[in-house]
């Protein structure tokens, strides 16, 4: 196993371990992966034999959609470990699964949708610059009653948030209970249900379709996607929120990329790190202090926005305003 997995990925591996999740040598790591990500999930389980006590290398079969639950047995042994780490085709963040190890104390790293450039490169940057950014706007959202975003394209959405959590990714795993995913780079949190309003126009990708070429407009009316137009992926997505029922379509969170080394690939896990984006995602988001319960969280990447907070530009047609990054 070892002779087929390159320098570089055997490297990102050893830093997603020892320098994101601070694995101790006394700890118990568990990878869960699937057939899809199985080399990935090699070169994890390599690196924690290195590092950990003991490494174990689970393989579930791929998941159908974001926010699908893991087999029971899978579930029950992720609260055995100190660390679990993910990467799977589909997203297992927004899970019961991982939602119950975290009270556990276990820490969790997901990567859905990793691939072995994604690793190689984004967990390679100096993360204390992503750290500096990722505070940086994360204070500024303490006092923010209201996000609107704007764009050329004919994004014009408003999300009231005020009192809502506050979540900033760093892509620092290290203390008991913590979880996020890997590699990260991004602040994000949950607008208030039934009241977000306008349209969004995803031109960058969307989870579970990929890199858009016909942008998709999005009508949200009282915090629910009610009319979505465009080509051939605004019918994939609408199919996708068929599969999952009404509170699919909900607005379920916004967030601001901080990852210098991101870059769009069509993998919802980097493109929503990309620095200079924001993302707006439907569906489950019980993880970040919301309410919407739904086997289903879909990320959209919005690009070159200008965005508000209440009155105040904070980022024009995606660069940021009054911080030198």
């Amino acid at each position: 196993m070892q002779d087929n997995i390159s320098k570089e990925l055997r490297d990102a591996a050893m830093i997603a371990l020892r320098d994101c999740m601070g694995l101790q040598p006394d700890e118990t790591l568990l990878i869960i992966t699937d057939e899809n990500k199985l080399e990935i999930g090699q070169s994890l389980h390599l690196a924690g034999k290195e590092l950990c006590k003991e490494s174990l290398l689970l393989e579930i079969k791929s998941r159908q959609i974001n926010g699908e639950e893991p087999p029971v047995a899978v579930s029950k042994l992720m609260k055995m470990v100190d660390v679990v780490v993910c990467p799977t085709s589909k997203s297992l963040t927004h899970t019961d699964a991982r939602r119950d190890a975290v009270k556990y104390g276990v820490r969790i790293g997901t990567m859905p949708g990793i691939n072995a450039d994604m690793m190689s490169r984004c967990l390679n940057a100096d993360y204390d610059r992503i750290i500096k950014l990722t505070d940086f706007i994360a204070d500024k959202l303490k006092v923010v009653e209201t996000i609107r975003v704007v764009t050329e394209k004919g994004t014009d959405i408003s999300m009231p948030v005020k009192g809502r959590k506050i979540i900033p990714s760093r892509g620092v795993l290290r203390n008991k209970g913590e979880s996020g995913n890997l590699p990260s780079g991004e602040v994000f949190l949950a607008p208030w249900e039934d009241q977000s309003q306008g349209t969004v126009v995803i031109d960058g990708s969307m989870a579970g379709i990929g890199i858009v070429d016909n942008p998709i407009f999005i009508d949200v009316v009282d915090g629910f996607a009610e009319k979505i137009s465009g080509g051939k992926e605004a019918d994939k997505l609408k199919e996708l929120f068929d599969k999952s029922g009404r509170e699919s379509r909900a607005v379920a969170e916004f967030g601001i990329g901080t990852n210098y080394k991101a870059k769009l690939s069509g993998q919802i896990l980097e493109d929503e790190k990309v620095f200079g984006t924001i993302h707006v995602a439907f569906g489950n988001n019980l993880t970040m202090g919301g309410k919407i319960s739904v086997s289903s969280h879909l990320d959209g990447l919005v690009k070159e926005p200008d965005v508000y907070f209440d009155d105040e530009l904070i980022m024009k047609k995606g660069k940021m305003v009054g911080f030198e990054f």
